[in-house]
């Protein structure tokens, strides 16, 4: 009977281990997806804070949110 609980153990363990590994290359992934996004945002708010502002001082007309 030990021989059956070890060969499930070592089975759940090798389960877990590849598990674990799924979600760590989905946390690097995710990791990734965010420092992408941080470079973005600042170079976009860079570029905002460079441009001229419009009569309203909203920035130029080709960046402002369509009215709705």
């Amino acid at each position: 009977m030990s021989n059956e609980r070890i060969d499930r153990l070592e089975e759940r363990l090798a389960w877990l281990q590849r598990h674990i590994t799924e979600q760590d290359k989905a946390m690097l992934e995710m990791a990734g997806q965010i420092d992408r996004l941080k470079v973005e945002l600042t170079r976009l708010k860079q570029r905002s804070d460079s441009a001229p502002s419009g009569p309203d001082g909203a920035g130029p007309e080709s960046e402002r949110p369509p009215h709705y």
